[in-house]
């Protein structure tokens, strides 16, 4: 006879499914508070909701979001949306970051300014001359291996999925040595962000921002 004692695993509901079960009971308070005209404390519910259902970490807003059935998405999207003012403008701003490159001074002085704490010759040698590779934009950036491409796709879809509108995007290039590139690889970096926002595949600057 199977029972909980002769085969326990078999009665162990995973934490993967726990979740699930929790971000349905999330939304359902949602809904239910929605049609309602009800305000939520959604970070109250996440609370609760995680506590009777014992999970080890309550859901990511992007789960929640997930969850939402299509018919409420656009109405109640403006209520879950992760920090609203980043997209308050009506653009969304995504910062990138080019490879990691030398200063040119540093040919001809053999030195570093002071307050750069990055570049390949720092003990952070794969981070940007500018950056200690621990910033958030940098994480992307060393995950996307430096790939323009990735990095603005990536950050485009996890703007869209945390409820942000990303019709327009405004692009912020960093690491401190974007200029002092070859022009070969700039325009390369140039026609990769903007094929990541229109689908296509560019043969030059040009054609990408038409």
């Amino acid at each position: 006879m199977i029972s909980p004692t002769t085969h326990p695993n078999l009665f162990l509901v995973s934490q993967a499914e726990l979740m699930v079960k929790a971000c349905g009971e999330i939304v359902a308070e949602l809904i239910a508070a929605h049609e309602a005209g009800k305000d939520v404390n959604l970070n109250r519910i996440k609370t609760r909701v995680s506590s009777r259902c014992k999970l080890n970490n309550q859901p990511k807003l992007v789960d929640i979001i997930a969850a939402i059935p299509e018919q409420y998405r656009q109405a109640m999207l403006p209520r879950l949306k992760a920090k609203p003012v980043r997209t308050a403008s009506g653009i969304a701003v995504v910062a990138v970051m080019c490879k990691p490159h030398r200063c040119p001074h540093i040919a001809m002085t053999g030195n570093i300014c002071v307050y750069c704490p990055g570049g390949p010759d720092s003990d952070f040698e794969y981070s940007t001359q500018s950056y200690t590779g621990y910033e958030p934009t940098s994480m992307r950036a060393i995950r996307a291996r430096y790939n323009p491409h990735e990095q603005a796709r990536g950050r485009v879809d996890q703007l869209k999925a945390l409820g942000h509108s990303v019709d327009k995007v405004e692009y912020i290039i960093m690491g401190g040595t974007f200029m002092s590139l070859a022009e070969e690889y700039r325009n390369w970096f140039i026609v990769n962000l903007h094929d990541a926002l229109s689908g296509h595949s560019s043969n030059d600057v040009d054609e990408a921002v038409r």
